[in-house]
């Protein structure tokens, strides 16, 4: 395996390892703890999600160079160029209409609820396929 395969072996893995322990696991923990209203639970995932997502765009740049650098199967970098298209689906045009709803209710409103995170985390399960094969397809390559 050359350098550049393995920076995008371990870009791809951390990336996944992050959205299942925040997606997965962090989010829908948050509000089962006590005393975690939905506004302070907006409010943290809010900022939780931005950095996330942050992270991820670092962490898909990294892969790329990687790839770029390596001699990666085909099949591995359509993988990860369809998480990295999620992602920008997911900030561009998922994240804005949930960043509408959040307000509304940050703000002391009553939003109704929003097909919107749903949608997100249909987009994340299809990442984290995305992510699991890319990952795979480099090692095997």
């Amino acid at each position: 395996m050359s350098a550049g395969d393995a920076l995008a072996v371990a870009a791809t893995f951390v990336w996944l390892g992050m959205v299942l322990a925040i997606s997965f696991l962090e989010a829908p923990l948050k509000f089962r703890a006590p005393g975690v209203t939905v506004p302070l639970g907006l409010g943290i995932g809010r900022l939780v999600f931005r950095a996330l997502n942050a992270a991820e765009a670092l962490l898909a740049v990294v892969a790329g160079v990687g790839l770029a650098a390596g001699a990666p199967p085909a099949a591995a970098v359509v993988a990860l160029a369809v998480a990295a298209a999620v992602l920008v689906a997911q900030i561009v045009g998922v994240r804005p209409a949930l960043t509408r709803r959040s307000d509304a209710v940050l703000a002391g409103g009553d939003a109704p609820r929003s097909h919107a995170h749903l949608v997100y985390v249909v987009l994340e399960v299809v990442k984290v396929a995305a992510l699991v094969s890319g990952g795979v397809l480099l090692l095997a390559g």
